[in-house]
């Protein structure tokens, strides 16, 4: 998309949103009351296409970053504190052993007014909305890739279902352990004690949509967005912009009386270049960007270091993250279905050195295991990871028959293009460190992120670049990573949450074990015993735990940084500037 287009479509939306005292729906004006102002578009840029926003296929974060404005589940997240919070359910109860939870539904709350509707006006929603989607979210189909992280081997009754609709016999009442109680409740009962259950219900798969869109759009629901949020779809195209207005139906009102949201618009741009969306930002065509391109960090220092005391002319947000960026090996195909083979490339790669010079400090080394040590309360003293030796990597790869690399192959490492030069930046010193140490010869395969997941999924990569944010706040996000209860029968299956199919039974066993277990210190413990197990069986090579920094333009208030990236716009206003007029 040319930046002429971008510039169109972003004066278009203004446009719509400051003509005269009346709005593009002919309301009036709105008045803000309280310390808070009303009204303007927030513009983000995204640096890859998003790849599908319909809820039950919502996998990688570029999508999610669109469709979490778009819809709701039954909890959310507190965006600068992480913790669970009611959402469109107001209130909730669980029981002692953590098995039984039960919902009560907000009175009032309605879908978005889309043509799915008879009238085009949206419904209230009912307790038996969510039994529907629930119900959908354990179904078979190609286009549902969330009952792996949600409600498989949990909810009872949910397997058992899935079963039916593979057989292609749906069972009669869908999933038996999730049951509208009345109009306005809903319960859900799970096999066994989950303590961190509501962290699943804040995931993708478990937000709500009608059932009427699902009717109208069927497969272009990877695009045609209908739920509750606090933003509706008003205008998206694949690859070059999403734009969504304001909700003018929202149930959420703030401490002052208003209606949420405050912006009008948000407006979602999908520009490659990284250095591009920087040059945009400082011209003010950005209000944010998320991650700073690490080649043009030495040029910014002076600039970042003003903006952490306020002295730039932007704002300067940095966390440690919950995220991890790692090369994933495919185990059930040689060369690395060798043990020896992942452990010498693990020990042959100098973390702290690509840190400090290729990520110019952006980050922390992932010398520990696929757990970011970010996580409150989780204990990384005494964990057993890989430190940079060179001469340790050489004897393993010795041992495994490769002696000085004699007779290894050719090794392709995929990476997604996308995120400017970071990612080929690192993927080159990781080649020439293996090179170099282990007399490996790595070519480098960048490739668009639709492709490069394709290719994860299906086993076609044996050596790819990948990384996971947190899709809650707990450590079981990512050893979910490495279930093998995850990995399809055969290999041409797709395997959409162990990328590696990574198989132990030991791993699995203390997974199990934690999950169950209702007390939380014992719980994190437990967590940590099987990442030590996948990391001394090099089930991934971590190459560094991330930082989220962000760069705000100075007028942009309300917008916590967090160690998910979790961004609830609902609540993000614009300051004025002097002549009253939103920046």
């Amino acid at each position: 998309m040319s930046m002429k287009k971008i510039s169109l479509y972003f004066l278009a939306a203004s446009f719509l949103i400051s003509c005269g005292n009346d709005d593009h729906n002919g309301k009036k004006e709105r008045k803000a009351m309280g310390p808070v102002h009303v009204g303007g578009v927030f513009r983000m840029n995204e640096v890859d296409d998003f790849k599908n926003l319909y809820p039950l296929n919502v996998q990688e974060e570029y999508s999610y970053h669109v469709a979490s404005q778009v819809y709701e589940g039954l909890v959310k997240l507190d965006q600068k504190t992480l913790n669970v919070l009611p959402c469109l359910a107001d209130k909730y109860e669980i029981n002692e052993d953590a098995t039984k939870f039960t919902f009560h539904i907000r009175d009032k709350v309605r879908f978005h007014d889309d043509p799915c509707f008879a009238d085009g006006k949206g419904r209230e929603v009912k307790a038996a909305d969510f039994k529907w989607c629930f119900d959908k979210l354990c179904e078979y189909s190609s286009n549902n890739q969330m009952f792996p992280i949600t409600f498989k081997g949990r909810v009872v009754g949910a397997d058992e279902y899935f079963q039916s609709t593979v057989d292609k016999k749906p069972l009669a009442g869908g999933v038996s352990g999730v049951r509208v109680v009345d109009e306005h409740t809903i319960e859900i009962t799970l096999k066994q004690s989950f303590a961190g259950f509501l962290n699943i219900l804040i995931t993708p798969g478990c937000w709500l949509y009608p059932k009427e869109a699902l009717d109208k759009y069927k497969e272009d629901m990877s695009f045609q967005c209908v739920g509750t949020g606090p933003f509706h779809a008003k205008s998206i195209k694949r690859g070059e912009y999403a734009i969504l207005e304001r909700n003018e139906n929202y149930w959420n009102v703030d401490e002052y009386g208003n209606h949420l949201p405050y912006l009008d618009v948000l407006h979602f741009t999908f520009l490659k270049d990284k250095k591009a969306e920087l040059l945009k930002f400082r011209s003010k065509e950005l209000d944010m960007i998320f991650r700073i391109p690490v080649e043009m960090i030495p040029s910014l220092m002076g600039e970042l270091k003003d903006a952490k005391t306020g002295g730039a002319d932007f704002e300067m947000q940095s966390v440690p993250a919950l995220r991890l960026t790692y090369y994933g090996f495919q185990h059930m195909l040689p060369p690395f279905d060798n043990k020896k083979v992942r452990e010498a490339f693990n020990y042959a790669i100098d973390r702290e050195n690509i840190v400090k010079y290729t990520l110019q400090g952006e980050g922390e080394p992932g010398e520990y295991g696929i757990v970011p040590p970010a996580f409150t309360n989780y204990d990384t003293v005494g964990f057993r990871g890989y430190h940079y030796n060179k001469e340790k990597a050489q004897k393993l790869m010795a041992e495994a028959g490769y002696p000085d690399g004699k007779g290894f192959p050719v090794i392709n490492l995929e990476i997604n293009g996308a995120g400017g030069d970071r990612n080929e930046s690192v993927a080159t010193v990781i080649a020439k460190m293996l090179k170099e140490n282990l007399n490996v010869e790595v070519k480098i395969d960048p490739m668009m992120m639709a492709q490069h997941m394709e290719n994860m999924e299906t086993g076609k990569s044996k050596f790819f670049r990948t990384g996971w944010v947190a899709d809650y706040p707990d450590p079981e996000t990512f050893l979910d990573l490495l279930y093998s209860k995850y990995i399809p029968a055969k290999m041409d299956e797709q395997s959409y949450v162990n990328l590696c199919r990574y198989k132990s039974t030991r791993f699995d066993s203390i997974f199990d074990a934690a999950k169950k277990e209702f007390d939380p210190k014992r719980r994190f413990e437990l967590y940590k015993k099987a990442d030590q197990v996948a990391a001394d069986d090099a089930a991934i090579m971590p190459i560094y735990y991330e930082e989220i920094d962000r760069l705000l333009q100075k007028n942009v208030r309300n917008f916590d940084a967090n160690g998910m990236e979790y961004r609830d716009l609902s609540k993000v206003w614009l300051e004025p500037d002097k002549a009253g007029k939103k920046q």
